[in-house]
């Protein structure tokens, strides 16, 4: 399912949407911070229930209203940092400035144009993701363009919005949500649907993420960039793919989404060539009556009910695989699943689970099907049984069309699953609470690319071309640039972030608890001679095991202060006496091996070239 395909051939029209959370100080539309905690930190919890909102022209958008017809409770997890507008309980404070500038600067990146007011609307989500039923986003800018080995492709917009809550857990009954992330900056960049292969939709990708991370402003980590896919076949449907959390995916998606597009577009032509039809469904628990299937059983003992669906003209289709492990069965379970069920039994499969060869017969002479036609059934609850059954009948009637235009979520096998129909112009509404602004982008300074850095560097720094890439890349860019701008030697610095971090957290140092404030004050102390540069790997695992401690407190009692000079020349000396008699043997040749003796002597509280300085005085002294 995952070949290669003529994709000019199949028509394949791909787009990206990519969202990425922004590094500010505070929330979108209030004063809280950004920082993540952990759901044990909440201090409180509340509930509430969403339901769609009609649009100015009294309409109501279809994927936010399907949404609603499963009825869940939604629970919130508050911190003590959680405020009034992330309850919704005030209404929104005016658009950060620091979030708007930083879209200005990504804008400017792309060759886009700003708009001369940007306006905040509404858009409806009723999945719970964000308390108040809507998620706040503005326009900033418009039009631009990225450049790919396969050519050019356009941006067609640019939108500063609110993060969502984050999922923390999900039952039969509700969902629970974790305030924390909510209304964190973002920035969503939708591109134009000039992408025609998975391989440019992935360098895409790439180019814009390398783009937000020149600002030196993007939040970096797991979650903190998300990739949406558009994808379509001349023959398919413009479906979009939420969710794609890393790059290396991306490709993948485009690929197996062509598959399915092309398997569902075959089924079709298979479907009318028979002159396939979806009958009504049926309630068929009698056929069921002291069955041995335990799904079935348990369903009916419940005092639940069996629905089924005949599917006249489906028979081997409903098991035909469109996608790695998906098959159309599973594209139906997805939608039985979304009112309730835990999945469909159907005929291609049966018997199987504990359901006879007697009961498949039976089942297909209840909805009247022939050898030709499949049927499918659901035993849940009767009324979840009976609006999953309808909602199966549904998806079969689409197959007879084809590709179904729909948002799929991205699970991490790179397949995809149904999430809702796409949703329309009436879920965006004015935001009457937020006034508007208008962007000012002459105040903006145009950032540096990271390819530029690199070469400047290299040049500037005299760092190596592996090391500048690294630091350019890598998420304590901002800070190396700020500690070589107060005088901090480039390449300690680089080597420090870099280098000693990925040690220490090989050796399972936390050094998720060092923060920049930590590393600042230990680049101080090692350039003023407080601390010697071999003391600070073992100075950082200090801190990173006590992070509430100030570093100094910290190197002094560990003992990491940096050694004056007469204190080194001492240790060397009685290293050098002790080993008179192999420094008479071998002169200089000795050094190697009493420079480690010497530095274990020390336990890193002198600066190498210091040790090194007086170890060959004293050798040269004796030799």
């Amino acid at each position: 399912m995952t070949a290669d395909y003529d994709y000019e051939a199949l028509g394949l029209v791909a787009g990206l949407e990519i969202h990425q959370q922004l590094d500010t100080a505070t929330k979108l539309f209030c004063a809280c911070p950004t920082d993540l905690r952990e759901p044990d930190e909440s201090a409180r919890r509340f509930t509430r229930y969403l339901h769609p909102t009609r649009s100015e022209l009294g309409e109501l958008d279809e994927a936010a209203l399907e949404e609603s017809r499963v009825e869940r409770e939604f629970t919130y997890l508050a911190y003590d940092s959680t405020c009034l507008v992330e309850e919704d309980d005030e209404p929104p404070h005016r658009l950060d400035e620091e979030a708007l500038e930083t879209a200005l600067e990504v804008a400017q990146l792309m060759d886009m144009m700003p708009v001369d007011q940007a306006n905040v609307m509404r858009k409806i989500v009723v999945d719970g993701s964000n308390t108040s039923g809507f998620q706040r986003s503005t326009l900033v800018a418009t039009g631009g363009a990225i450049e790919t080995s396969a050519g050019d492709v356009g941006i067609e917009d640019m939108m500063l919005e609110e993060e969502s809550a984050q999922r923390i857990e999900e039952t039969d009954d509700g969902v629970t949500y974790s305030l924390d992330r909510l209304g964190i900056p973002l920035v969503e960049i939708g591109t134009a649907p000039d992408v025609r292969t998975p391989e440019q939709a992935q360098e895409a990708a790439e180019r814009i993420g390398m783009l937000l991370r020149s600002t030196g402003k993007v939040k970096r980590g797991l979650g903190t960039i998300r990739q949406d896919v558009n994808v379509s076949i001349a023959d398919g449907a413009r479906v979009e793919i939420k969710g794609v959390q890393s790059l290396d995916d991306i490709a993948d998606i485009v690929r197996t989404e062509v598959g399915r597009q092309a398997e569902l577009v075959s089924i079709r032509d298979k479907l009318e060539a028979c002159e396939a039809a979806v009958h009504e469904p049926r309630d068929v628990s009698g056929v069921f009556e002291g069955t041995d299937s335990g799904v079935v059983a348990s369903a009916l003992n419940d005092g639940g009910s069996v629905f089924g669906v005949r599917l006249e003209g489906f028979d081997g289709l409903v098991g035909r695989e469109i996608a790695p492990d998906r098959r159309l069965g599973t594209e139906f379970s997805d939608h039985a699943k979304r009112h309730g069920a835990g999945g469909i039994f159907h005929t291609d499969e049966l018997p199987a689970y504990g359901v006879t060869d007697d009961e498949v017969m039976a089942l297909r002479e209840a909805v009247g099907a022939t050898d030709e036609d499949a049927v499918a059934i659901v035993a849940a609850a009767t009324d979840v049984a009976e609006s999953s059954i309808e909602a199966v009948a549904d998806r079969a009637r689409t197959a007879l069309e084809g590709v179904p235009e729909e948002t799929r979520g991205a699970n991490q096998d790179g397949s995809t699953r149904y999430l809702r129909p796409l949703p329309g112009a009436a879920r965006m509404y004015p935001e009457t609470d937020v006034p508007p602004v208008e962007p000012d982008p002459s105040e903006v300074p145009e950032p540096e690319l990271l390819t530029d850095k690199v070469e400047r560097y290299q040049a500037e720094y005299d760092l190596d071309a592996g090391l500048a890439e690294q630091v350019a890349y890598g998420t304590h860019m901002p800070l190396f640039e700020r500690v070589v701008g107060d005088g901090i030697d480039p390449t300690f610095a680089a080597t420090t972030l870099e280098s000693t971090l990925t040690e220490l957290r090989r050796d399972d140092v936390p050094v998720e608890n060092l923060t920049e404030g930590h590393l600042e004050t230990v680049f101080t102390m090692a350039e003023d001679g407080d601390l010697a540069r071999e003391g600070v790997p073992d100075l950082l695992a200090a801190l990173a095991d006590e992070p509430d401690q100030d570093p100094r407190t910290v190197a002094e009692e560990a003992g990491l202060g940096s050694a004056a000079e007469d204190d080194v020349r001492e240790a060397v000396l009685e290293v050098v006496e002790r080993n008179a008699d192999q420094v008479e043997r071998e002169g200089m040749q000795a050094f190697s091996g009493l420079m480690g003796e010497c530095m274990g002597a020390l336990r890193g509280k002198a600066d190498g070239d210091l040790v090194s300085q007086v170890l060959r005085e004293e050798i040269q002294e004796r030799a």
